[in-house]
């Protein structure tokens, strides 16, 4: 039911924008007729004021899908590369982090594995917040990024890979029957602070899922039966948006690039040396504030995402399109 009056709110507001915009056409019309430039002056601005609620109801059309409205789990894998790589992840990581907590999103730390001398090897973090998956979604890929190493004693440049994976939190009426002959499961001790009781026991947990290869794994929660249950909550999670992948042959070709973590495989690069840019493969949106991105600024390139996905299909959108 909330879902039905959401649409018809959309469909009452598209149609007011088409009234709007007709009214003013035709005001403009009018207003040249009779050589009044002040009244097409206003009537041109009022024109620039609907192009611009346009593109928000773009947007928000692109964030009403099946699953957009869900909370989300945010997996970083660090490449082949060794300290490189996973300082990398670490440095992409936080830079996630910093966008939940900019846009008020509750943030949990699922599990984390700490690299050797920096960085991280993988870690998972459930971002919990209105449209979560909707804005994340398209951040499945390789990042790559081209620095001077700090590592590295010649301060020679180095390139470095880590991979991010989207999935959609679903909700607990949606059945997917994981059968126990399927599921390899491991425990360990959880790395970091958390007490006696954390460090000393195995109460961490990871899954995995012999059919498909996926894994996931826990170490937030105190006990291993309630590591066990969000790890469950998780890899159901994947095995539901895997068989949404399946259905579409583009995500599904996307989702395979994306296991390989190099060159040729990458959806946005980050450049801090001989210059700093960061620009987007799929958009070709990109800024020099690399800092700022990094920093968790990801609006611009969450928002030239989606609008790349619409189709430009001659109507109203068209009729925008001299107006600047």
């Amino acid at each position: 039911m909330r879902e039905r009056t959401r649409l018809e709110s959309q469909i009452s507001g598209v149609r007011k924008l088409e009234n709007d915009l007709n009214d003013q056409v035709e005001l403009i019309a009018m207003a040249e007729a009779e050589n009044d430039n002040s009244l097409v002056a206003e009537a041109e601005k009022t024109l620039l004021a609907i192009k611009e609620d346009v593109r928000a109801r773009e947007l928000e059309s692109l964030l009403s899908g099946e699953l957009d409205g869900n909370d989300c789990y945010l997996q970083v894998n660090a490449g082949a590369g060794g300290t490189e790589a996973q300082d990398w992840a670490g440095i992409i990581f936080r830079m996630y982090m910093r966008w939940a907590e900019q846009h008020d999103y509750k943030i949990a730390l699922m599990d984390k594995q700490d690299g050797e001398v920096a960085g991280i090897k993988s870690a998972i973090l459930e971002i919990k917040g209105e449209n979560a998956y909707g804005w994340m979604k398209s951040e499945t890929g390789v990042h790559r990024l081209v620095r001077i190493s700090p590592f590295d004693s010649n301060a020679r440049r180095h390139t470095s890979f880590c991979s991010v994976s989207i999935t959609p939190v679903i909700d607990d009426d949606i059945e997917i029957v994981v059968e126990d002959k399927d599921l390899r499961v491991d425990v360990y001790r959880a790395q970091g602070a958390g007490g006696q009781h954390v460090n000393k026991t195995e109460s961490a947990v990871r899954f995995t899922h012999l059919p498909t290869g996926i894994v996931v794994a826990c170490q937030s929660e105190r006990s291993q039966i309630q590591n066990r249950a969000q790890a469950m909550k998780l890899l159901k999670a994947k095995l539901y948006e895997r068989e949404l992948q399946i259905r579409d042959a583009e995500k599904q070709a996307r989702e395979d690039a994306k296991t390989d973590i190099g060159f040729g495989h990458q959806i946005r690069s980050y450049v801090l040396h001989p210059y700093q840019m960061i620009k987007d493969l799929r958009t070709g949106h990109q800024t020099s504030d690399s800092q700022g991105v990094l920093d968790g600024d990801l609006d611009p390139f969450l928002q030239a995402s989606l609008s790349s996905k619409l189709e430009n299909d001659g109507g109203t959108r068209q009729a925008f399109a001299d107006i600047d």
